[in-house]
């Protein structure tokens, strides 16, 4: 009996850790990204009477508006494609201050920008030139500003969220489809200086460089482009690591013979040191990628029971098809369990995480792949409910015609060596192009699924209220039943969905705000592949739902 109360009071508190509250603190929600909020005033029974609250338009129209809105004690932050970021207030809308950085001078630059990061009275934002800046969150103005790279050099920028563990905030890059090396940086709160940095790629001398032939090393991609998580028990960071370059041919970079591992540590998962940046261990998801199977998307932190013992459980859900269940402590493999219908470019995987079967693009030939280079998920974000114990899952169902050619690597450039074609899926059910999933995480089993009429590039958000969020390429915000997957609510907001939404609760009130307006490489890459059309529905604006004042 004290050890199931131990186990019991164990979960709770960390089912405390990984949610947000009044306040949705942190990109993920929390530094355990699981994008569940505790709040539960809109649930199951009231959701379908949820209405606009306020309504804050940016202004800034390019890319549209992929961000992750960040609200502490009452006060909303958000940045913009072009790294414009506003402080509004949480209840109302209406600005507090904006912070305005220097538009781009060429009509080129890769302006994307998911999100900003809130700790020790500043505002932290990763510009599209790569600078970290610091902005004081009471008035607006800038603190500091570091350059982590020079852009024009390297055809690098930051695009993600920078994360915040003790006294540092860290930002990855983005870049690997360029000839690039991909890194970390974490720079000192306070003062903006570099505290250390880790290299994906490691250079001569270091343990994994043999895993590269020749020199490839020096332009092999691992661009940590998206966030990362933080387990301040541990003091551990976990961020995953994008494709190896080129994308699609390896003949340049692949040292030969059977090593489990190539080209470390793209296509990874890692585990650093938060004080120091040192490599306490990682896992290949993908040894020698050449599908463009970007392992740098959103580690699930859980503390969950499986196969009989509880384990600090990390999940990932991987551009293949899979999701990837480790030990967070260890980065020991636990499971690996296949969320697409079609699936070609491997036979499977073993029970110790061994890929079989590979099926590579071959030089001069055509071969068919599924999933497709944009990923049975794309950086858009998953779930976990502590109610349900259910990872949600947007998954898409595309396949492509991949076409491998050997290339040159010159630095910053484009670096592909290669391109594909999308195209449909065989298995596609009544021509839906994508599904939303709720997956058991300890067993791995499909609980319930959803046939979608588009692809879903917006992330999931759940609630206590038993309820999961998300939007379509179309305009369409809508509620499901986070334990059955019933459409209960659905709202037409007027543009495309490629952000986050969050909730948060501001004088006894709960809100759900979800940014709108579709952008990015993926955004135009599916216009022709719409159901209703080839197009999406651009824009740039922030709504935020309530229930009326009688309702709650």
């Amino acid at each position: 009996m004290r050890i199931l109360l131990l186990l019991t009071a164990f979960v709770a508190a960390q089912a405390q850790d990984g949610a947000s509250g009044s306040n949705w603190p942190s990109y993920g929600g929390s530094s355990y990204f699981w994008r569940y909020s505790a709040l539960d005033q809109i649930n199951t029974a009231n959701v379908k009477k949820l209405a606009p609250a306020w309504i804050f338009s940016t202004g800034d129209y390019v890319q549209g508006l992929q961000s992750t809105p960040v609200v502490v004690d009452g006060r909303m932050y958000l940045s913009t494609s072009r790294s414009q970021v506003f402080a509004l207030d949480a209840a109302t809308g209406r600005t507090i201050w904006q912070y305005k950085y220097p538009f781009p001078k060429s009509a080129g630059v890769n302006t994307q920008n998911r999100g900003v990061a809130v700790a020790q009275g500043k505002v932290f934002i990763g510009t599209y030139d790569d600078f970290l800046v610091a902005i004081d969150q009471k008035t607006g103005r800038e603190l500091w500003k570091v350059a982590t790279d020079d852009a024009a050099q390297c055809g690098c920028t930051i695009t993600a969220a920078p994360l915040i563990a003790n006294d540092k905030v860290i930002v990855g890059s983005s870049g690997g489809d360029r000839a690039f090396r991909g890194y970390l940086s974490a720079f000192n709160i306070k003062t903006g200086r570099l505290v250390w940095r880790f290299y994906t790629i490691p250079g001569p001398g270091e343990k994994g460089h043999e895993t590269w032939k020749g020199d490839s090393w020096k332009f092999g991609g691992g661009a940590p482009w998206t966030t990362g998580s933080y387990d301040p028990a541990l003091n551990m960071i976990y961020w995953g690591t994008g494709n190896a370059a080129a994308d699609m041919y390896a003949g340049n970079r692949d040292p030969g013979g059977d090593a489990p591992n190539v080209n470390l540590y793209t296509g990874s998962i890692l585990s650093l040191d938060a004080d120091t940046g040192k490599l306490k261990w990682f896992y290949q998801v993908v040894p020698k990628d050449v599908w463009d199977y970007d392992a740098a998307f959103e580690c699930v932190l859980v503390d969950h029971e499986f196969k009989g013992r509880m384990r600090k459980l990390l999940l990932q859900v991987h551009k293949g098809g899979y999701t990837f269940v480790l030990d967070r402590e260890t980065g020991e493999f636990l499971n690996a369990f296949r969320i697409v219908d079609e699936e070609t470019w491997v036979k499977g995987i073993t029970e110790d995480g061994k890929l079989v079967g590979r099926n590579e693009p071959v030089p001069g030939k055509v071969v068919r792949v599924c999933p497709s280079a944009m990923g049975a998920k794309q950086w858009n974000h998953t779930s976990y409910s502590p109610r349900t114990s259910m990872l949600y899952i947007p998954v898409i169902e595309l396949c492509a015609d991949y076409t491998s050619v050997e290339q040159e690597a010159i630095e910053g450039a484009s670096f592909g060596g290669g391109n594909f074609d999308f195209t449909q899926a065989i298995q596609q059910t009544a021509g839906k192009l994508a599904h939303i999933d709720g997956y058991d995480i300890a067993t791995g089993k499909r609980m319930w699924s959803v046939p979608q009429r588009n692809i879903i590039l917006a992330s999931m958000l759940a609630t206590a209220g038993d309820l999961l969020f998300t939007g379509d390429p179309l305009g369409n915000f809508f509620a499901l039943n986070a334990r059955t997957g019933e459409k209960l609510w659905s709202f037409q907001t007027g543009a495309g969905h490629r952000g986050s939404s969050i909730s948060y609760m501001v004088n006894g009130r709960q809100y759900i705000a979800t940014p709108t307006g579709m952008g990015g490489a993926v955004g135009t890459q599916i216009s022709g592949l719409l159901e209703d059309g080839p197009m999406f529905r651009g824009g740039s604006t922030l709504v935020v739902f309530a229930l009326p004042g009688d309702s709650k």
